[in-house]
């Protein structure tokens, strides 16, 4: 850990914020309410990611109320994943705490992580055993997912788990030299290795309004967990482009003997060749759709883009000085 005579602030947590006006000032006054309890110097940090309602508004009012919520504006909405970056780059404590602001991951298992954490852990990620109120087609799903990426990549990424998590500084340093555009933060905490260790709880359903991953942004999100570690998907497109190669092989030479021994035989069936020709280009189709995800990901990475714009920071009703 780092010395505390070193640093200001031990415990930060940062919570990325998209249109969650109603349910922020539940979830600062129980995580305000944890952290009091830690006895401890603390910064509580609110990454609005350019909400369309309320949030950015009642996050600077609550800051009047709580000296130490800062809420930080970015410039537009750059996604769930940006805003968890964000938030990391600006906290300043020894250990930070990521957690989303819809009180689904409960503010009072901080407490435990930050145990675990004094004990010698650098990260204390939160596993999920139950998740209440959730449909069966998004648990079954979820499941099926973890479980799949896990086995086609080389990480180690636990299974039921999101970004609801504590991470030494040491960590966080480390998570702040990886910059690649498309982020499953998750996956890079894993990917940087040090001592981990889970603690389990029940999910609880939102606070308050809707979710904001429908099953298309998970169906993205999902895609960018995949390739981002994992050149699994290229190799089964090696792997059956041989298959077929040797199939059209293997026909060719079914259609030759038989041409040979029986000059009179006819291959009948134009349905057959249409269903082939349709097959072959639907399979052509797919093959360049996932090299098409490799390649823009690539060119995503190689503009080098700042991953966010901070536009405003407001800590005690007033505006701060951007850095």
């Amino acid at each position: 850990m780092t010395s505390k005579s070193k640093r200001r602030i031990e415990i930060s947590v940062a919570a990325p914020c998209y249109n969650e006006a109603k349910g922020l000032p539940e979830f600062v006054k129980r995580t305000d309410g944890v952290l009091k309890q830690l006895k401890t110097s603390y910064e509580l940090i609110l990454v609005n990611d350019g909400s369309v309602d309320e949030s950015f508004n009642v996050g600077v009012e609550l800051t009047k109320t709580y000296p130490h919520l800062k809420v930080v504006s970015l410039s537009r909405n750059f996604g769930h994943q940006v805003a968890v970056t964000a938030g990391m780059d600006i906290a300043v404590g020894d250990a930070v705490i990521l957690i989303d602001a819809d009180l689904q991951d409960p503010p009072e298992l901080i407490s435990e992580m930050v145990a675990k954490w004094r004990e010698g852990y650098q990260v204390v990620y939160g596993q999920r055993r139950m998740r209440e109120g959730e449909k069966f087609f998004k648990l079954f799903t979820a499941k099926l997912f973890y479980r799949l990426l896990r086995r086609i990549t080389k990480v180690s990424i636990p299974v039921d788990t999101g970004d609801f998590r504590l991470m030494d500084r040491k960590v966080v340093e480390a998570m702040k030299r990886l910059r690649e555009s498309h982020r499953f933060i998750r996956g890079l905490v894993s990917w940087t290795g040090f001592k981990q260790i889970p603690v389990t709880y029940d999910r609880k359903p939102r606070f308050v309004g809707e979710t904001h991953y429908p099953w298309r942004k998970m169906l993205l999100f999902s895609i960018d967990a995949i390739t981002s570690f994992s050149i699994v998907p290229l190799r089964l497109l090696t792997l059956f482009g041989s298959m077929i190669v040797l199939l059209a092989v293997l026909f060719s030479a079914y259609v030759l003997v038989v041409k040979i021994f029986d000059p009179g035989f006819f291959l009948a069936g134009f349905p057959t060749i249409v269903l082939l020709i349709s097959f072959f280009g639907g399979i052509q189709l797919l093959s360049l759709g996932v090299i098409g995800e490799y390649v823009g990901r690539i060119y995503e990475e190689i503009k080098r883009r700042p991953l966010y714009f901070v536009d405003a920071i407001y800590q005690n009703g007033s505006k701060q000085e951007l850095s």
